[in-house]
This record gives structure tokens, C-alpha cells and sequence, in this order.
């Protein structure tokens, strides 16, 4: 299936069950175009950007400078409404994650990991996956539908909704600094909506997070890696999870398309790439799979073209997995080799492992047929 026919089939819906529009999503020049039936001043399109971005309104009634009649008929086309929450969890290390639900009824998870210096929130691109990967838990999942932006930018609001995130009486000291798109889904399966919503998300006006506190995770989906970096200039990180093409297709179906070479070829065209900023490769260890000194040693090679970093992700076990953990010490051992090689290779920690929110458990209950 063409990139374009699986937008079209996997399509988000354009308006909610009571056909109004989610203001949520919409870019100043949108704003301006809804407005202007109303014959109001194009300034006003800018106040209600800001309300809806900078300040956080869930109502039209609290845009206190924006007049009431104007309020009144905004609310009768659009909608500011947040999704429902379904499940909230919180981890015994402090991990939260919600399981939301979105105005047609479809679930995703969004995950809220909490650090001494930073907080991250890991956001989903699509209800389910159209990918296979063999060791991750959302793609035993079928892909339902694609999110639309204003889904996307909702898990963000719906997130510093819950961490009391919003400006009151000044600027407040934000412990969500980082996003990731790292969620369900396959993000570049569904870039036209990504790029929407991350626009939005790293407008100084917008949501103004810092393009360089934004990662997108991507399986490898070539064409659009491109650009991405082209058009977004977000931190990448690619989920590799093998040093040659004949294990990565047997774990990986999606390397059949983009083999490994391919791949690289294009992370190393990625703007900006240098010593200082890096491509992450994530590298899930699989006990004898992809975690021997051989598969170490190859992996240096393959990477040694451009400067890159590889995340070491201890596997983390789902209900059903057909694999296992490689054993600790056998995981520093290959993480030193990559170390010796010049390629710094952290190990990651896994967070929130008891509530089923770590790297690859994520998967709701929302298995239904494309709408």
C-alpha cells in the first residue's frame, strides 16, 4: 500500500460525533480563515491562539478579551474539549500513564516519565501500528487509524492539564521539557499530521517547546526521514535493533522495504548531524538474538559513517513476548564495546515496567475495525 492510500484508509476523523470542528490543531492562518464569517478584526484570530495555546483553555467563556457573542458562536462550530481519561496509572518509580480516550471512542496511551532535571512525555502517532516488529508490544495490535494533529497536540495539553503546567500568575516552572514521539504508531507512517501538530508544538506563540526537546522515533521509513529533516529538523532517533539486514528483516519486517544501508544513508543526510548532535539507534537486547559480541562488533562498523549514539534498551518482557532479556552482565559487555569504538552507548533505565509503560509495552484494548 502507497503512503498516500494508507493517510486516506487510516484517515483521523475531521470533525467530532456532534460536527463541530476541534479548534485544537488549527494554525493561526486556520484561525484567521474560521473567523472570518464572523467579521471580526484578523487580531482576534491571534488572541484566541494564544488562550488556546499559551494559556491552556478547555472553554471559549474563559477568553475573557474576546467578546462574548463571539464566544458564543465559537462554541457552537468548534470545540476545545480534551480527551476523555479511560485509566491513569502511576508507577512505584513515578511514571504516569493514561490510557485516553478520544471523541470517536478509540484509546491511545501516552506515558509521563518524571527525571531529576527534565521530564519527558511519550506520545503515540496511531491507534495500534501497521508495523511488526516481533519484540514490540504495540504491534501485536492492529492498526485502527492514524491521530490527527489535534489529537496529537491534545496528549501534550492533556499532559501539562494534569501537572498543572499552564501559566496563571506568570510563567510556571515546567517539569514536562521533553517530548517524544515514541508512543504507538509509527510517526512517519502518518507525517502530514506530525508535522502539523509539532509546528504548532514548537511555535514560540504555540505550545513553545524547543525543537531540540522534541524526538521523533521512527522504524525507518526512509523518504520521510528525509523529510522530516527537512521540514522539522526534530531530534531523530531510529529503532534499529540489528547490525545486518538478514536478522533486522526477521525482527524488523519493515527492513525488507528500507534495508539497513538505505537507512543509514539517510540519517546521514539528516540536517544538523554532527559530534554534538547525534542519530540515536535504539537497540533492544534480545538474549540470543542480536546481543552477541559478534552482532557488537559489526554494529561499530555499520555505525562508524556518522556521528551516532546508541541507546542500549534492556527488552522488557509482555504478556505473551516470545523472547527474553539478555542478561545484564552480557549487555554492559556489549555496550563497552560500542563504548571502545567511540560510540557512546548509555543503558537505558526502564521506567514504569510494573504499569506496563516501558519501551515496547504500550498497547490498549482498542482493537476494532478501521472507521
Amino acid at each position: 500500500m502507497s503512503r498516500s492510500s494508507h493517510a486516506s484508509k487510516f484517515a483521523a476523523p475531521k470533525r467530532l460525533p456532534d460536527g463541530r470542528l476541534p479548534l485544537i490543531g488549527c494554525n493561526i492562518d486556520e484561525i484567521t480563515e474560521f473567523l472570518a464569517p464572523h467579521n471580526v478584526p484578523s487580531y482576534r484570530a491571534k488572541q484566541i491562539y494564544h488562550w488556546i495555546y499559551q494559556r491552556g483553555v478547555t472553554t471559549f467563556e474563559a477568553m475573557s478579551n474576546v467578546p462574548k457573542d463571539l464566544r458564543a458562536s465559537l462554541d457552537q462550530e468548534f470545540s476545545l474539549a480534551r480527551p476523555e481519561v479511560a485509566r491513569h496509572q502511576k508507577s512505584n518509580d513515578g511514571t504516569q500513564k493514561w490510557l485516553l480516550k478520544m471523541p470517536d471512542g478509540q484509546l491511545v496511551e501516552i506515558v509521563y516519565i518524571p527525571e531529576e532535571t527534565r521530564g519527558t512525555l511519550c506520545i503515540s502517532s496511531q491507534v495500534g501500528c501497521t508495523l511488526t516488529c516481533k519484540f514490540c508490544h504495540t504491534g501485536t495490535q492492529k492498526l485502527v487509524r492514524n491521530l490527527g494533529a489535534a489529537e496529537m497536540l491534545h496528549q501534550i495539553m492533556f499532559a501539562r492539564d494534569m501537572l498543572d503546567e499552564w501559566p496563571k500568575d506568570g510563567q510556571p516552572d515546567r517539569t514536562l521539557t521533553n517530548v517524544v514521539l515514541m508512543g504507538m504508531g509509527e510517526p512517519l507512517y502518518n507525517y502530514e499530521n506530525i508535522r502539523d501538530a509539532m509546528r504548532i508544538a514548537m511555535d514560540p506563540d504555540g505550545l513553545a517547546i524547543s525543537k531540540r526537546r522534541i524526538t521523533l522515533s521512527t522504524s525507518g521509513v526512509v523518504p520521510q526521514i528525509i523529510q522530516c529533516g527537512e521540514e522539522l529538523g526534530l531530534k531523530l532517533a531510529v529503532s534499529l535493533h540489528a547490525p545486518n539486514d538478514a536478522l533486522r528483516s526477521e525482527i524488523m519486517p519493515i527492513n525488507n522495504k528500507y534495508p539497513i544501508n538505505d537507512l543509514l544513508n539517510a540519517c546521514a543526510g539528516y540536517p544538523d548531524i554532527s559530534e554534538h548532535n547525534r542519530v540515536t539507534f535504539e537497540y533492544v537486547m534480545l538474549d540470543g538474538v542480536n546481543d552477541s559480541i559478534e552482532n557488537a562488533k559489526e554494529l561499530t562498523q555499520i555505525l562508524k559513517r556518522l556521528p551516532s549514539k546508541v541507546n542500549i534498551i534492556p527488552f522488557n518482557p509482555w504478556p505473551g513476548a516470545e523472547y527474553t532479556c539478555t542478561p545484564m552482565p552480557r549487555i554492559k559487555e556489549f555496550a563497552k564495546i560500542l563504548e571502545r569504538a567511540g560510540i557512546p552507548a548509555p543503558i537505558r533505565k526502564t521506567r514504569g515496567e510494573d504499569i506496563l509503560a516501558a519501551c515496547g509495552q504500550l498497547k490498549t484494548d482498542s482493537e476494532r475495525a478501521p472507521r
